[in-house]
């Protein structure tokens, strides 16, 4: 039996018509899956570092840009931007259904502070370590901004 190829087309086309396009709000939302490293040495040439990887999704495609910034990481001791990255454009033709992925962020050390008002960055045996947390965040192309996200709480030996 041959079956004409314009039959096998509309069947193919017609089993693509019933993929159903994901679901994602137009808003880029973000989870955190996990970070490699709870516990860094303080530095300030950044000789140490912890991975964060999150998972994304955002309903219009947009993510990335060629020239913005876009993912946006604040340190929650004293509410500094600590780090911005540009994720690069990756909408594609076609991704208006929404695109999802996973993106791993470097962080690396940083200073210890101190309450007594000590340098930063000194060693200290009265303060041994710091804890912080990191907020994250990003923005798509047309400037919608996803949730927050906040790290697990990062040990930062002092001395």
């Amino acid at each position: 039996m041959n079956i004409p190829q314009s039959i096998i087309l509309i069947v193919l086309v017609g089993l693509g018509a019933c993929i159903k396009a994901p679901d994602y709000p137009i808003e880029p939302v973000i989870e955190l899956i996990g970070i490699t490293n709870d516990t860094l040495l303080q530095d300030n040439f950044n000789s140490d570092s912890t991975i964060v990887v999150l998972s994304f999704t955002d309903g219009d495609g947009d993510i990335g840009s060629e020239n913005n910034l876009n993912v946006f990481v604040t340190d929650l001791r004293d509410n500094f931007v600590s780090d911005q990255y540009r994720i690069p454009r990756l909408d594609k033709p076609g991704s208006s259904n929404g695109i999802s992925g996973e993106l791993s962020i470097t962080l690396y050390t940083t200073c210890c502070t101190y309450p007594n008002g000590a340098p930063p960055c000194e060693p200290s045996t009265q303060f041994p370590t710091n804890t912080l947390s990191y907020e994250i965040y990003m923005v798509d192309q047309a400037g919608h901004k996803s949730n927050v996200i906040r790290t697990p709480p990062i040990i930062l030996k002092c001395n």
